[in-house]
This record gives structure tokens, sequence and C-alpha cells, in this order.
């Protein structure tokens, strides 16, 4: 017996619809993220990336005000360093070892604030990722159900009997799949474009640190003008 997909939607029961829609509804919000997360590491990445090439030459002679004085999206890299570059210059202390401290736990604290505003969303698209095929392992269970029902009112068994049970139990699980598998390759790309861009934070920072840290024994850091 053959079916097209606007007759297997009206054989199907009120509950099976339901689950379609919620999954349905679960593509388009898994959708949604990736394409957003993309859309903000490519333009987080770009300016970064333009941050560092503009400031590097600035931090090696030692002119940390320019940073400071740095207009415009900096990316998550300038806004790591930025936080160092203004606990040093609000530093209350003259003692080496004091300002280096200070700016290393600024630096840390800015770069899992960065690291956490990379990951947002992440959590509710591994969530429906995860939760996408049991959606439609319960529709599939309710298909099935609906298969012996129709076979026990019948009092007959054969496959005409239950076919438009388990029709309703296979399209829920496509569907689960179909939701799930794209989730799941979009999710763990994600993850690990944070994670490489953690590194690349940590590292700024040690770089910086260091920078600090050898200017101040030198004696030749300029903080403002």
């Amino acid at each position: 017996m053959h079916f097209s997909i606007l007759e297997l939607w009206a054989t199907v029961g009120p509950f099976a619809k339901t689950i379609v829609i919620v999954m349905l509804l679960m593509g388009v919000a898994s959708v949604f993220i990736t394409c957003e997360r993309l859309v903000v590491f490519v333009r987080a990445r770009r300016a970064s990336q333009r941050y560092a090439r503009t400031m590097g030459q600035a931090f090696e002679s030692g002119e940390l005000h320019t940073a400071a004085a740095n207009k415009g999206d900096v990316g998550y890299i300038g806004r790591v360093i930025e936080a160092g570059v203004k606990a040093f210059e609000t530093s209350p202390s003259k003692d080496e070892q004091f300002i280096v401290d200070t700016v290393a736990r600024a630096l840390e604290r800015q770069a899992q604030r960065e690291t956490e505003d990379l990951r947002r969303g992440q959590g509710l698209l591994g969530t429906l990722s995860s939760t996408a095929p049991f959606v439609g392992l319960l529709g599939t269970v309710i298909g099935i159900v609906t298969a012996f029902q129709q076979m026990a009112a019948t009092g007959a068994g054969g496959l005409a009997t239950v076919s438009a049970g388990i029709a309703e139990a296979l399209v829920t699980t496509a569907i689960g799949l179909l939701v799930a598998i794209p989730a799941v390759f979009a999710f763990n790309y994600l993850q690990g474009w944070v994670d490489a861009r953690a590194v690349d934070i940590a590292e700024s920072s040690n770089e910086f640190l260091d920078l600090v840290a050898r200017h101040l024994r030198s004696g030749d850091l300029r903080a403002k003008p």
C-alpha cells in the first residue's frame, strides 16, 4: 500500500503529529543556533586578528595606552588584552610582582567571560542533538501501539492492518534522526572551534603577561602617554 506525504500525515494520530511538529521546531532551532554562532565566530575572529595585527607593534614598543585607546570591535583577544591593560593602569601598587599578578588575574577573568560568551547557545544545541532521537523514539513506540490497537480492533493480522501504525512509527524515527545527526555535527564543530579559540586566548594572555613582566623589569613600559 502506497502512502504519499499528505496521505501519511492524514493517517497519523494527533500524538504523532504533535511529535513531528515538536521535532521540526527542534530542527529549526538547531539550524538557527548554528547559523547565528557561525556568523558570530567569523566576525569575532576577524576582529581579533585585526586587533592583533594593529596592536602587536605598539605592545612591543611598550605603549600599552594605545590599546586602551583603541575603538571599535576588538574581538575576544582584544577584550582580554585590554582588560589586562586596564588592570595594569589602575594598579595601586608599584611592586612588580603585585602588578604582574593583578594583570594575570584580570586576563584570566576576561578570558573566562569570552570563552563562555563564545559557548552561548551550545548547551541548547547539545540538548537538541541528544534528545531528538528519543523524541522520535517516543513517536515510534506510540506508532507501534497504534498498529497493535488496529490489529486488535479488526481481529485480523497482516501488513495491511498495521501498515498505517508502522508508517507512523517509521516517520517519527526518521525525522528524529534527521534533526539529531546535523545537530551533533554542528555541536562538535562549534565546540572544537571554541576550544581552539580558548587556546588562542590563553597564548595571547601569556604573551602579554610576559611582555608586561619584561618591560616592568627593564623599566621602559609606558602605560600612559
